[in-house]
């Protein structure tokens, strides 16, 4: 099936400047953490990509561990990318990371200049481009000196493999380390990938007023906490849900009385404002100006479609705020 974008894509997006950059991200991005491996099915997800760029998601996440199997996604978004947005590629954001485990061996995760290179090298080859547009150290690597980290971000940009670089699950006293290092280097950190959620808010205590500080944008994922902030848990755990597998981050024991009875309390202010909860969760997200885009996944075309009518109520009364916060402390 040949693929032609619509001619109307940017009108509905809404673009945010990267902390002191230059560079525009679209308030919704699109991250292939999941849905996007061998596992799935290939038409499918070409569709949900088909639709994110027909909507003006301009921005396409992946890593070198992401499918499964690892790797995957990085090759099945390349053959998209080929097939379908070849003639688009200067329109389009693509970034990669890596510092979890993706081979055997002592080179095969964490943040040494060998594995951060080989893994960008090996990442595009998949991607099937020149260079991406962001890569990302993807963790802190408490064993290797940071100024070596970042000198493999440095030399990725000096070599034309990435235009930008930044990080990833990074605390928020190693993030002003690591602007720092890299300013000096004269590549400044454009953007950090922290793990942002109405449920899971580690970032607002410092990290974001570092950012802001810092001139570095901030891109939030797992806005909905792995699906908890979503109509899905309204009734208990579904039989078919993330929680109720024996493999992934969401754990059935996590999903305790009081982080239902807050779930129930956010639909019904969410139910108030006409969204649903996962697009209040991410309005609520964007609602901070230090936000520059939050990381979105899609199972469906249908659920990206839902993800983007988040945008079109980004308002928050006071009330509502306060009502929020009420729910979020109990």
């Amino acid at each position: 099936m040949q693929y032609s974008p619509k001619h109307n894509r940017y009108q509905q997006m809404k673009y945010n400047r990267c902390g002191n950059s230059g560079l525009m991200l679209p308030a919704l991005s699109l991250g292939l953490w999941h849905n996007f491996g061998d596992v799935d099915d290939y038409a499918h997800f070409r569709e949900t990509i088909w639709a994110a760029f027909d909507n003006g998601v301009t921005h396409f996440d992946l890593a070198n561990n992401y499918g499964p199997p690892p790797g995957s996604a990085e090759r099945n978004f390349g053959q998209i990318l080929k097939q379908d947005l070849a003639s688009h590629r200067d329109e389009l954001i693509v970034s990669t990371k890596a510092g979890y485990l993706m081979w055997d061996g002592p080179y095969g995760e964490w943040g040494s200049r060998k594995y951060l290179i080989a893994s960008l090298n090996q990442s595009l080859k998949r991607i099937g481009v020149d260079y991406v547009d962001i890569f990302y150290s993807h963790r802190y690597d408490p064993n290797t000196p940071l100024e070596e980290t970042m000198g493999a971000l440095d030399f990725a940009v000096k070599q034309g493999k990435a235009l930008y670089v930044g990080i990833s699950n990074y605390p928020a006293r190693e993030t002003q380390m690591a602007a720092e290092i890299l300013r000096n280097m004269g590549t400044p950190c454009l953007i950090h990938q922290p793990r942002y959620s109405m449920l899971d808010r580690w970032v607002e205590p410092e990290l974001l007023n570092i950012l802001e500080q810092e001139g570095i944008g901030c891109i939030a994922f797992s806005p909905l906490a792995q699906g908890l902030l979503t109509n899905r848990y309204l009734k208990g755990i579904p039989m078919d849900s993330r929680a109720a597998k024996p493999h992934g981050f969401l754990k059935e024991e996590n999903i305790t009385p009081n982080t239902l009875e807050k779930i129930k309390g956010l639909n019904g202010i969410a139910e108030e404002r006409e969204q649903s909860l996962a697009q209040m969760a991410i309005a609520w997200l964007l609602k901070d100006e230090r936000v520059t885009s939050v990381l979105v996944g899609a199972s469906s075309k249908e659920q990206l479609l839902d993800s983007l009518q988040s945008l079109k109520n980004l308002n928050f009364s006071d009330d509502e705020l306060r009502s929020i916060e009420r729910i979020l402390n109990k």
